[in-house]
């Protein structure tokens, strides 16, 4: 876990052009595990349990990695259109995770973060999310972030809702407003800057997923369903990552 503030798209943007070690921070757009069920003949709920084992490697490859934040998107505020019966069993594995995890995950020192507007959910849900998060805020050997009811164009404008409302209030004057302003207001204030964000599936777009965190993260999407992402699966993109030489706009 880390408490410094996040490196701003300005600070980015004034670095030299770098070859990178390990990500500090990863995030992942957990994709497939409809089509994984699908090509299965299975029903969707299967790719949904299947991807639930495939999140539960991923965060032990990634304690091992030394990897300090990993964020998962788990439910965006898009996926409210789907059939009332896939979010309730979703919402059912939700519930499952928390139990069956909580513990281990508190015991390996891993602090557990939710963005999003978690509170739309049937208040049980939220009251398991609420004990998970109590449980292990004071944990400082990685953080587990999850993307619950999240959308991050609705993230941006309820940070810039929060500055305007300061600059009306006399607290901020308009034009001391800068990139970090804007990031402190975002949920994923005193994280590290994303470095690296995964996409399974082979879909090469964002989703409404970290849109302003992004935008000099280095993107790697891969062909691999999300149930069928494994250990060797992370380990291979972070080897990508490391090859890589990160020039922030620079030369």
């Amino acid at each position: 876990m880390t408490t410094e503030p996040a490196r701003s798209v300005d600070d980015a943007a004034a670095g030299t052009g770098s070859s990178e070690g390990s990500p500090r921070h990863i995030a992942i757009i957990m994709d497939g595990n409809g089509r994984w069920a699908q090509r299965r003949g299975l029903p969707r709920i299967a790719g949904h349990r299947k991807g639930i084992e495939a999140a539960r490697t991923v965060v032990k490859t990634a304690g091992a990695l030394g990897i300090e934040v990993l964020t998962l998107y788990a439910f965006s505020s898009e996926n409210w259109s789907r059939p009332a019966s896939e979010i309730s069993d979703l919402m059912d594995l939700l519930r499952r995770f928390i139990r069956k995890e909580l513990e281990a995950l508190a015991e390996e020192g891993i602090r557990i973060r939710v963005i999003g507007d978690y509170q739309a959910f049937e208040p049980d849900v939220v009251e398991l999310i609420d004990r998970a998060i109590a449980r292990t805020e004071t944990n400082s050997k990685a953080t587990l972030v999850v993307a619950l009811n999240y959308g991050s164009q609705s993230e941006i404008t309820q940070s810039v809702r929060k500055i305007a409302a300061d600059v009306a209030a006399g607290t901020l004057k308009a034009d001391e407003v800068t990139s970090s302003t804007i990031e402190r207001h975002l949920s994923t204030d005193g994280l590290p800057p994303l470095d690296l964000l995964i996409r399974t599936s082979g879909e090469c777009r964002l989703s409404n997923f970290l849109l302003w965190q992004s935008a000099y993260a280095e993107l790697y999407v891969t062909d691999t369903l999300w149930p069928d992402f494994d250990e060797q699966s992370l380990r291979d993109a972070v080897s990508d990552f490391s090859q890589r030489e990160r020039r922030y706009g620079g030369l």
